[in-house]
């Protein structure tokens, strides 16, 4: 495989700064916590790293809401902090994927304060404005992700703005071409720094429909990929004109080519959507659009057998010469040891058990920081929250707070070896006995156990390069083959709590594969709970 093409089949492991190692002791992570702990995810055997955002911000969405596309919040260090983070990654090996988020910028953006100063400044179309109703009344239907109109009132333009999320996130226009451009000329600041790509934050949302024609009602309410809960009003909607339009494809094409001036560089993209999987289909199919992207499929509730197949077909047939990337957990979702915990029971054999499927599926992996240390979602008090999606929508949704605890890195220090003083969020007093420090000690460990098998996907080709196809599931078992040239492999996990056998119909030999479980007799196979396993067909 050529070099540049690393992003085919990588694993990027996501740093979420802020929760993973606090260097300065004001109990807030930062970039030079990455550079002092960039030798444990060296230990992690992953291909690269996605930092969430670290750009100047008011913090209002911890950084989703940027005041400054080209610049280091001094909450996260300094941009030579930041250069230190691209020199030891590079040094060991791993490439630096960094957030973008386009769709919108904070209020505070000195864009959005001339914007809205008046009608006809500089950049007076550089966000979507659109005129009240007769009655005064907002301009269509469409709502906000975090609850409500998507639309707030300006009295000084005496307009109302778009924002897909928090009113102090207004959407940029992409309609102006002088917007493109200067997003893709910030890109490429990142680029000649030396990062190795971009992770785009709700990349189908940049453009919007120019009428501003109201969304039809959604009848079939259900949580899926459009990535809100069901109780969310959001879900209410068929999400027609607010987003994922025609426009939006020609402006990814323009950030594919700016990366081709930047060989190895790559992107993965967030799609959700009502159609996600046609979606990614055309947001990374050919070579002119994106690398690679990920919806919000598997980071649902739902984890059947029946329904994680449904999902790999649907992804087999959509993309076609697309390219898919599988996450599982990230920093906007319940932990998947909660979320997928049977009987709300987190079992570190079932974790290990979604391990090996998540890094066995065809296509490119995103990992969550503490996914590899089992962390389960921690347990916040109303009063202890600051995620403002979580506040608007509790008691029933408690927001992204419980996911973004901080990392545990030592058992017995206080705030478990993060910060020495007080954490911006409390460290999980449940998670001390998962700590770095106390599993570095067992060789049966979350931890280890994920080491050993990234280091044995590295050298697996056919995971790598092969097809995939799957060939059975029922209410406990899930059965896929992958396959390169001749050679065709078997890979079978058990997801019930107790023990199922399955006939092959053809003579297999076991693979030793780290952690597997499955015993293979004839032409059988004997799975435990939660167990796994590898078979090489043979004849």
């Amino acid at each position: 495989m050529n070099r540049n093409d690393w992003w085919r089949g990588g694993v990027i492991y996501q740093v979420y700064p802020r929760s993973f190692f606090d260097s300065n002791g004001d109990g807030v992570g930062d970039l030079l916590g990455v550079v002092e702990k960039i030798d444990y995810i060296a230990s992690l055997n992953v291909d690269a790293i996605w930092l969430s955002p670290f750009f100047t911000s008011p913090m209002k969405d911890f950084g989703y809401d940027v005041s400054d596309y080209r610049g280091v919040d001094p909450l996260f260090g300094t941009l030579e902090d930041f250069k230190q983070v691209i020199d030891v990654a590079h040094a060991r090996g791993i490439r630096i994927l960094i957030d973008q988020v386009l769709n919108h910028s904070s209020d505070q953006h000195a864009w959005f304060k001339e914007s809205r100063s008046s009608r006809d400044n500089d950049k007076a179309d550089w966000y979507v404005w659109a005129d009240p109703k007769d009655d005064g009344t907002v301009p269509n239907n469409w709502l906000s992700v975090f609850g409500g109109a998507a639309w707030t009132w300006d009295s000084r333009r005496k307009q109302y703005y778009l924002h897909n999320f928090l009113s102090s996130q207004p959407d940029l226009n992409f309609h102006c071409e002088a917007v493109q451009q200067q997003l893709l000329e910030d890109m490429e600041f990142w680029l000649k720094l030396g990062v190795d790509g971009f992770r785009l934050d709700a990349a189908n949302f940049y453009f919007h429909d120019r009428e501003l024609r109201d969304n039809p009602p959604n009848h079939d309410i259900r949580e899926g990929s459009i990535g809100v809960r069901a109780d969310n009003p959001y879900a209410f909607q068929k999400h027609v004109y607010d987003k994922t339009q025609p426009e939006n494809l020609d402006f990814l094409r323009r950030i594919r080519q700016l990366l081709e001036r930047y060989p190895g560089s790559a992107t993965v993209a967030e799609i959700g959507c009502d159609h996600s999987l046609s979606t990614m289909a055309a947001y990374t199919g050919g070579s002119d659009t994106l690398h690679m992207a990920y919806s919000f499929d598997l980071l649902t509730e739902q984890c059947s057998p029946g329904f994680l197949r449904h999902t790999i077909d649907c992804v087999e047939r959509e993309l076609v010469d697309g390219w898919p990337c599988w996450s599982i957990g990230n920093h906007d979702v319940v932990r998947v040891m909660s979320r997928w915990a049977l009987a709300n029971q987190p079992d570190l054999a079932r974790g290990r058990m979604f391990m090996a499927m998540l890094l066995t599926m065809r296509g490119s992996v995103c990992l969550y920081q503490g996914e590899e240390l089992g962390l389960d979602e921690a347990e916040l008090q109303f009063e202890q929250l600051v995620d403002p999606y979580g506040i608007r929508f509790w008691p029933e949704f408690k927001g992204r707070d419980g996911c973004r605890t901080p990392m545990p890195w030592h058992d017995r220090d206080q705030h478990g070896g993060f910060s020495r003083e007080q954490p911006w969020l409390p460290m999980a007093d449940r998670h001390l006995p998962m700590s770095v420090a106390a599993q570095e000690q067992d060789p049966n460990s979350m931890l280890n156990i994920y080491r050993r098998f990234l280091a044995w996907r590295q050298d697996q080709r056919l995971l790598i390069e092969g097809s995939m196809r799957t060939v059975y599931h029922d209410d406990a078992l899930l059965v896929y083959e992958r396959r390169l040239d001749d050679e065709v492999w078997v890979c079978l996990f058990n997801m019930d709590d107790s023990a199922r056998h399955f006939d092959l119909s053809a003579p297999v030999e076991g693979l030793d594969v780290p952690s597997a479980s499955a015993v293979f007799e004839g032409h059988g196979v004997h799975l435990p709970a939660h167990g796994f396993g590898f078979a090489r067909r043979l004849g």
